[in-house]
């Protein structure tokens, strides 16, 4: 994200480009791993465009606009391919639903957390699922009732973040986490995902047949072979996504 002057705002122009650029991801096949990160020195992103909410627009435009959201949180459930949030720096509001909406979060010890709308007379309806979904639900409802931020050692206590490193090492944390993705077997990883997604507001008797069809699927691969081939010879597999 590379839109300083407004520290990221998910603007409609933001999320747009945005989801060309999974897409993009999702369609090259030479793409293994996304990173999502921010140029901005102090900010991953401060979350929805508070300027779009009160433009003179039609509220039916409004109500069209807010599409893009959802549309980004699916699409990157729906990807194949493992997303890492690379935050460094303050992730609120819209931006938080954003990064739980990725696989995996890598932050900074100068990354911070929180929904800050109650603030300003909003309330974060967009992101509200996801959170219930990622964060222990008393603590969910205090953020979003009191708007206040937590930090990132707190973020990684709840779960939220999977590791937190700091600042000067935080690039080479998520380079080195991208990489060993990365070298994972493409169709196994694309298999594995969709599964994650798929099965993970099922009842659980559903999600047990539906994953139970997935490893048979996964039975079908040539990469499954190899890996297990690999494994006995003592070497790295080969892999070739199919």
């Amino acid at each position: 994200m590379n839109q300083p002057d407004t520290r990221n705002a998910m603007s409609d122009a933001l999320l747009t480009d945005l989801i060309a650029a999974l897409e993009s991801a999702r369609d090259d096949d030479a793409v293994r791993v996304v990173v999502l990160a921010s140029t901005h020195e102090s900010t991953w992103s401060a979350g929805g465009n508070l300027a779009g909410f009160a433009a003179d627009v039609p509220l039916v435009h409004k109500h069209f606009g807010t599409d893009r959201f959802p549309s980004i949180f699916k699409l990157i459930g729906q990807l194949g391919k493992p997303v890492i949030a690379s935050i460094d720096g303050h992730c609120l509001a819209g931006a938080f639903g954003l990064a739980l909406a990725c696989d995996l979060i890598v932050a900074s010890e100068k990354a911070t957390f929180g929904t800050p709308e109650i603030n300003v007379g909003v309330f974060p309806f967009m992101i509200m699922a996801l959170i219930y979904r990622n964060v222990p639900r008393k603590k969910t409802t205090e953020m979003l009732l009191l708007g206040e931020r937590i930090d990132a050692a707190e973020a990684e206590r709840l779960g939220i973040a999977n590791v937190v490193v700091p600042r000067e090492a935080h690039a080479a944390a998520v380079a080195d986490w991208a990489g060993r993705l990365a070298k994972k077997s493409p169709v196994l990883m694309k298999l594995g995902k969709d599964a994650m997604y798929r099965q993970m507001d099922q009842p659980f008797e559903d999600a047990l047949d539906y994953l139970r069809s997935q490893l048979t699927i996964a039975f079908a691969t040539d990469d499954i072979q190899e890996g297990v081939k690999a494994f006995f010879e003592k070497r790295d597999p080969v892999w070739t996504g199919q």
